[in-house]
Order: structure tokens, then C-alpha cells, then sequence
């Protein structure tokens, strides 16, 4: 299941951007079958390539591990704000 949340997540990305599969396969140095499977939910998305799609995309790791729908990136605190905000309202 999270793979596929993943898989979609980093698809609608590069499809938002009219990316190929190719470019972003470069771009992480894999093939593009390689990361075909990752956008399948077949293959697991190394760590690495998470932080690397997020800071490419400009969108949270947290956005695409499926932990939340808010794209921005936490900065300055505002994480950890949220964070306890989140906390305390249960």
C-alpha cells in the first residue's frame, strides 16, 4: 500500500511537470524500467530517492511518503509547530 501511495505520488509529479520517465530515471542515475517499478508500486523507492525527488519536485518527503496532501516544504520551525498543533488537538 505505501508503495503505491509513492508510486502515484511521484507519477502525478512528473506528470504535473511533463517530465518522461527517462528524465527523471537520469536524473536519479537508474534505468527507466527501474524507475517504471517504483512508479508501480513493484519496486521500493530508496530513501535516497525520496529526498532527492523532493527536493527536485520542491515538495515535503512527508508529501510523498502519502503522510499528509500538503505539498510545501516545512521550514523555519513551522514543522515542528504543526507538529505539536496537531498534537495538542487530540
Amino acid at each position: 500500500m505505501l508503495y503505491s501511495i509513492m508510486g502515484e505520488r511521484i507519477r502525478d509529479l512528473r506528470v504535473d511537470r511533463d517530465f518522461t520517465q527517462k528524465e527523471i530515471a537520469v536524473y536519479l542515475n537508474c534505468s527507466q524500467v527501474c524507475y517504471s517499478n517504483y512508479e508501480t508500486g513493484k519496486r521500493s523507492l530508496p530513501v535516497e530517492y525520496i529526498v532527492k525527488l523532493a527536493f527536485f519536485y520542491n515538495v515535503s518527503t512527508d508529501y510523498v511518503f502519502g503522510l499528509t496532501d500538503n505539498k510545501g516544504r516545512y521550514s523555519d520551525g513551522k514543522f515542528l509547530q504543526l507538529r505539536t498543533d496537531q498534537l495538542m488537538q487530540k
